[in-house]
C-alpha cells in the first residue's frame, strides 16, 4: 500500500501542473485489489475494461488528438485486444495504449498477442505499449514504442534502463527520445580465469574486471553478477573459498564507488594436466557423485519434489525463480545439482590436504 500512495502522490503532483495521465491496467494489476481500490487525481484517466477513446482538449484550430485504451479485466489475456479497440477518429492523431507480448518474448507468457502489421494497419499513428520490459521501438506505418522499465530490477533485467518521450506534431511527423532514469544498472560481468595460478593474481583480475564495467555503466549505480570461467589450477580453491573471493570483489567495487557485487557465479574447473583429487578415496567419491548420484532417477526424484516443494511456497510473481515450465526446471536444477557437489567435494579435498578431515 505504501508504493501505490507514492504513486498516487506523484499523479497528484502531474495533475496540479495540468498534465494528463492515461493508465491502461495489465495483467499484474488485473491481479491488485490495491491498484483496483486507488483513489486518482480528476486529471488521470484510467481505462475500464470496455475499449474508450478520449479526445484531450486543444485549442480551436489545433488537430485534434486522441486517445485509445483498454484494460485487462482478467489476469490472462490468450486473444488479441486489438480488434476491441474503437476505430481510429477521421482527421485526429489517434495515438493506442495497449498491454501486450506482441509475437512473443523470451521468458514472457503470451498477453495479448498482436502482431506489428496489425498495429500498422489499424490507423493509429502512435502505439504506447506495455508488458515486456525490453525497450523496443518500431517505425512504420505507426510508431510502436515497446517502453520497457524505468529502472531494471535484478539481473535478468540488465542494462540501463528508460522512459521514452514521445512528440507528436500536428502534420503527424513523431519523434521518439530516451530519457535514462535507472538509478543502479545491472550488468553481467564474466571473468576468464583459464591461465591464472596464483590467488593474488586473480583478485587483480576481478578487479580490473569491475573497473572496465564500471566505466561502461550508464547509472550513478552498477549491480554486478560476476561469472567465472575457464580452466585453472585454482579451481577447487575458488570453489572452497569462494566467500573469501566474494569479500574481495565487494572490497574492489567499494574502492570503485557506487559499484557493489550483487553474486559469484562458478563454471570453473581443472587445468588440463592437473592432478586429481586428492586420495583414493575422494577420488572415487567424486566419480560415483557423477556417474551414479547425479544421473540416477531416484537423486532427480527428490530435487524435484523439493523444488516442487519450495515453489509452492514462493509469491506466484516468483516462482519462475525455479524455471518458467519444465524443461528449463530440470536444466537448472541439475546445473545446482552439479555445482553443488563440486563445492561439497572441494572442501572435502581441502580438509583431506590440510589433514584437518576426521
Amino acid at each position: 500500500m505504501k508504493t501505490a500512495r507514492f504513486l498516487a502522490t506523484e499523479l497528484k503532483r502531474l495533475d496540479e501542473a495540468g498534465i494528463r495521465v492515461f493508465i491502461i491496467r495489465g495483467n499484474h494489476d488485473a491481479l491488485s485489489k490495491i491498484t483496483a481500490e486507488l483513489i486518482l487525481p480528476d486529471g488521470v484517466k484510467l481505462f475500464r475494461g470496455r475499449a474508450e477513446a478520449v479526445e484531450i482538449a486543444r485549442a480551436p484550430g489545433e488537430r485534434p488528438v486522441v486517445v485509445h485504451g483498454l484494460s485487462f479485466q482478467k489476469p490472462l489475456a490468450p486473444e488479441s485486444l486489438l480488434p476491441s479497440y474503437r476505430p481510429p477518429v477521421e482527421g485526429a492523431v489517434n495515438i493506442g495504449l495497449m498491454h501486450t507480448s506482441l509475437d512473443g518474448a523470451a521468458g514472457h507468457d503470451v498477453y495479448a498477442p498482436c502482431r506489428l502489421a496489425d498495429l500498422d494497419a489499424a490507423g493509429f499513428r502512435y502505439w504506447a505499449l506495455g508488458h515486456v520490459h525490453q525497450r523496443v521501438v518500431h517505425e512504420g506505418a505507426a510508431t510502436v514504442v515497446m517502453a520497457g522499465i524505468p529502472q531494471g530490477r535484478d539481473i535478468n533485467e540488465a542494462g540501463a534502463k528508460s522512459v521514452s518521450l514521445v512528440t507528436v506534431r500536428d502534420d503527424g511527423a513523431i519523434t521518439v527520445e530516451e530519457r535514462m532514469t535507472g538509478i543502479a544498472e545491472f550488468r553481467r560481468v564474466t571473468l576468464d580465469a583459464t591461465g591464472i595460478t596464483e590467488w593474488t593474481e586473480l583478485v587483480a583480475a576481478l578487479g580490473r574486471r569491475l573497473g572496465e564495467e564500471r566505466a561502461l555503466t550508464q547509472t550513478p549505480h552498477l549491480v554486478a553478477r560476476v561469472a567465472i570461467t575457464g580452466a585453472t589450477p585454482l579451481a577447487w580453491r575458488i570453489r572452497r573459498d569462494s566467500d573469501l573471493l566474494k569479500a574481495e570483489a565487494d572490497q574492489a567495487a567499494t574502492a570503485l564507488g557506487r559499484a557493489h557485487v550483487e553474486k559469484l557465479e562458478l563454471s570453473i574447473g581443472p587445468a588440463a594436466g592437473a592432478a586429481p583429487i586428492a586420495g583414493d578415496a575422494l577420488g572415487e567419491l567424486a566419480r560415483l557423485v557423477a556417474e551414479d548420484v547425479l544421473p540416477s532417477e531416484s537423486f532427480r526424484s527428490t530435487v524435484t519434489g523439493a523444488a516442487a516443494q519450495l515453489r509452492g511456497l514462493l509469491p506466484a510473481e516468483l516462482r519462475d525463480l525455479l524455471g518458467a515450465d519444465e524443461a528449463a526446471s530440470e536444466a537448472l536444477l541439475a546445473r545446482l545439482a552439479a555445482e553443488g557437489s563440486e563445492e561439497v567435494l572441494a572442501r572435502i579435498e581441502a580438509d583431506a590436504g590440510s589433514g584437518e578431515g576426521g
